[in-house]
């Protein structure tokens, strides 16, 4: 390989930033909404499948750092219910590149998968293969992913608080009784990532600057960092940043 200055510059930069990390402020939990994929595809002139495929490739680089760099949990945005609005061939598209994607994060016997989101939204096949990843990689010690498919903020609350309010009436109790005692508690426990540390970080690419549904419950307490690149352009440099600007800051949780 020849290197340029411009690639040693940025070398000599990622090992800085890497080298000023703290180890107890790295983030336990983070949220990624990997946007931009489409908007990469039209900028290269290449079908929006190309822009999907650069993303998954670009899933399975970022867990890798994640990994290094001791991060346990990373909950991906992959797919939203709105988005299976979009173009049948798109969608379809899509979801057989999420299902190749899962096929790797399965084979790679590093990661737990865990699924996040409506699956009976989705082809029967992709939850079925969903569903036996989450259960053949369960006992894995490794960084759990959670796969956002088919998943939307609002959809996972109602969801919980329907599944909480027929817990209460199979257990013979009132209305006035559940609401009587009914935390917010009570409702994270029945939402997608039920027994899980909420994250600490959420990033979205892009530039975006909006959670579109992402954990909406979850984040009321994390911190949000965004960047201007595309998904399939985020570089290794651009997440360290935002583990540094994360480290850098004073989390308050409301007080």
């Amino acid at each position: 390989m020849t290197w340029t200055f411009p690639d040693l510059g940025y070398s000599f930069y990622e090992r800085r930033l890497q080298r000023n990390l703290v180890p107890e402020r790295i983030p336990h939990h983070i949220g990624v909404m990997v946007d931009g994929n489409r908007r990469w595809a039209r900028l290269a002139g290449a079908p929006t499948s190309h822009g999907h495929r650069a993303g998954a490739d670009k899933i399975h680089e970022f867990l890798g750092w994640c990994e290094e760099l001791g991060v346990k949990v990373v909950t991906l945005y992959m797919l939203s219910t709105d988005n299976m609005g979009r173009p049948q061939e798109e969608i379809d598209q899509l979801l057989g590149i999420i299902a190749d994607t899962v096929d790797r994060l399965g084979g790679s016997n590093r990661v737990r998968v865990q699924p996040v989101g409506a699956l009976d939204l989705l082809p029967a096949d992709l939850g079925a293969k969903l569903v036996g990843l989450a259960s053949s990689t369960q006992g894995i010690d490794g960084l759990h992913v959670n796969v956002a498919v088919g998943y939307g903020g609002r959809r996972g609350i109602v969801g919980a608080v329907k599944e909480l309010l027929l817990g209460a009436a199979h257990q013979g109790k009132s209305l006035e009784s559940l609401a009587g005692e009914l935390t917010d508690q009570h409702i994270s426990s029945f939402l997608y990532t039920r027994g899980q540390q909420d994250p600490d970080l959420v990033i979205r690419t892009s530039g975006e600057q909006r959670l579109s549904g992402f954990l909406m419950w979850q984040s009321a307490y994390s911190e949000f960092y965004f960047c201007e690149a595309l998904w399939p352009d985020f570089r290794r440099v651009d997440f360290l940043r935002a583990l540094r600007d994360f480290g850098r800051r004073q989390r308050r949780f409301g007080s």
